[in-house]
């Protein structure tokens, strides 16, 4: 189990977090909408969030192993 999160939910995780950057840059640059670009700050939050619970929850398994 510690081995699919560390090799497989920690990357999708971090990459998620890192599209939704991406696409609120993106939507920043070329003056998109404002209520867009709120929107994607929240998912980035929110996918933040769930990225570091899931480390953590890797690291403590690794430590119970």
């Amino acid at each position: 189990m510690t081995a699919f999160l560390s090799t497989i939910l920690i990357p999708v995780a971090v990459a998620s977090v890192a599209a939704v950057l991406l696409m609120g840059l993106i939507n920043m640059m070329r003056g998109g909408s404002p209520s867009r670009s709120q929107n994607l700050m929240r998912w980035r939050i929110f996918l933040q969030f769930v990225a570091i619970v899931i480390t953590m929850v890797t690291i403590w398994m690794m430590g119970q192993s």
